[in-house]
């Protein structure tokens, strides 16, 4: 998957010698529509944008996606309405990357072929399923890819010097580096020194794998990881999309303005 969307977006990216900019919302969150409008508006900012599928028992997620993913199943959001919302914001800007990242169980419930289908109708770029690790998933995983589907591999500081050797072989245009052991929107326990440290040794294994580090970035720590591929920020947005809410602003701008302060510090 040389040319795909997703590894575009990282040369474009290191052409211009900066991280990637990896954004995440909760689909329908706090409506179909209005995720829609946030999807669309970040994406001029973010170079990769991740859809959440709502979850009731979502178990890497901290309080402010887990109010996300509230709000939006309380709104009625379905399977196939997010594979809808992906659509339609794919007719708006085609060449932008959209990773979906959810749990098996509702792939599972859906039907996987059924679901891979759906997803390659859709025009999705990636899929991360938090709760499928290696090896189980490898035969999801090559479904994903003969799809031309992205299956995105998750690598934590837990991660054995043997386990993160067949990962990185086995995964494709993009790896997932969980920076600290928690759920995400917790502070960062371990400085971010340490965790370049330990990206270093992930990137050494191979150096054409990209490689994102996710949970605990905001505003104040994302420069100082400015040295990876790509990085992710998701509770920052969800808790301003709460925000928002709470005090009846405008969502959509309010949150677009966080993805470019965001993107601002990593220029």
């Amino acid at each position: 998957m040389e040319n795909s969307l997703i590894s575009q977006s990282f040369k474009n990216a290191k052409k211009e010698k900066r991280p990637a900019l990896l954004t995440y919302i909760v689909a329908g969150d706090n409506s179909k529509k209005k995720s829609l409008e946030i999807l669309k508006s970040i994406s001029n900012y973010a170079d990769i944008c991740e859809l959440g599928f709502p979850h009731n028992t979502p178990i890497a997620d901290g309080g402010q996606i887990q109010t996300s993913a509230y709000r939006a199943i309380k709104n009625g959001i379905k399977i196939n309405d997010i594979f809808s919302i992906v659509n339609k914001f794919k007719k708006f800007k085609k060449n932008k990357p959209i990773i979906l990242m959810g749990y098996y169980n509702m792939i599972y419930q859906y039907n996987e072929d059924k679901f891979i289908a759906k997803c390659k109708n859709s025009k999705v770029d990636g899929l991360i399923v938090v709760d499928l690790p290696h090896p189980e998933n490898k035969s999801f995983a090559i479904k994903c890819k003969k799809s031309g589907i992205n299956f995105i591999q998750l690598i934590s500081p837990t991660t054995s010097k043997l386990r993160l050797k067949k990962i990185i072989s086995d995964s494709h245009d993009m790896i997932y580096y969980i920076s600290m052991l928690s759920t995400t929107g917790g502070k960062l326990k371990v400085s971010s020194k340490k965790i370049i440290a330990e990206y270093r040794k992930i990137k050494n294994h191979n150096k054409t794998k990209n490689v994102v580090i996710g949970f605990g970035i905001t505003e104040k720590t994302i420069k100082s990881l400015k040295k990876a591929d790509g990085l992710v920020v998701g509770s920052a947005i969800c808790k301003e999309i709460t925000r928002s809410i709470k005090r009846r602003q405008n969502v959509v701008t309010n949150v677009t303005n966080i993805v470019k302060r965001l993107k601002n510090k990593i220029i």
